[in-house]
């Protein structure tokens, strides 16, 4: 049996419209990873949010809602890189260390294992995402920046309690060592970059440590 067909000045009910339902739901760790190695790659400059999205397998809407702008997203995925074993080395080896000589010696043992280590891109993400930003997006080199020479800070505070635990020979100059150690990391980052090798690196970290008073 069929249904009867609607009387001539009755209409069939029109087909009903679509809905606008919520974005498809997406994994916000996997797409974190996916921005995280996009601004490490390639910069926070070079990366447009069309490339963030296609990477993250997300529409511009969702990037927004979930994360904010492009600058937010960035500061996130840095602070996500903060706590990450890639990122975190340097403070948990000055954490676990009793003594400043062997927590520095161990920093510049790993970052020259990890700089170049090739699963993921080479170098720090905090050292080069924001080297070269045109002048509206100044803030967010002066926030790696300032988690730079946070960093250099950190070193000299914990070169001056060596000093004072007698580590150090009161001649030392703990902020220098602190610029000269900061600095050898830093470079380290950039060539690992440039294609140096984790070989090549270690050289580096031993001649480095030669300078230690």
């Amino acid at each position: 049996m069929t249904d009867a067909a609607p009387p001539e000045n009755e209409t069939a009910d029109p087909a009903p419209r679509p809905r606008r339902g919520r974005p498809p739901a997406f994994d916000r760790e996997e797409a974190l990873t996916a921005a995280t190695r996009l601004f490490w790659e390639r910069g926070y400059e070079a990366t447009s949010v069309t490339d963030l999205t296609t990477a993250m397998g997300i529409r511009p809407g969702s990037l927004y809602a979930a994360f904010g702008d492009k600058r937010t997203l960035f500061e996130e995925v840095v602070r996500r890189y903060g706590h990450s074993p890639v990122g975190a080395f340097v403070g948990v080896a000055l954490a676990e260390e009793t003594c400043a000589r062997a927590a520095f010696t161990r920093i510049l043992r790993e970052a020259a294992a990890i700089y170049p280590d090739p699963s993921h891109p080479a170098g720090c993400l905090v050292i080069t995402a924001a080297t070269n930003v045109s002048p509206q997006d100044a803030g967010v080199q002066a926030h790696l920046r300032e988690l730079r020479n946070r960093n250099r800070q950190v070193f000299a505070d914990r070169l001056r309690t060596a000093q004072l635990d007698g580590e150090l020979p009161p001649g030392a100059d703990p902020e220098a060592l602190a610029g000269y150690l900061a600095t050898v990391i830093q470079g380290m980052s950039q060539q690992a970059r440039d294609g140096a090798t984790a070989e090549d690196l270690a050289r580096v970290a031993e001649l480095a440590l030669r300078a230690w008073p």
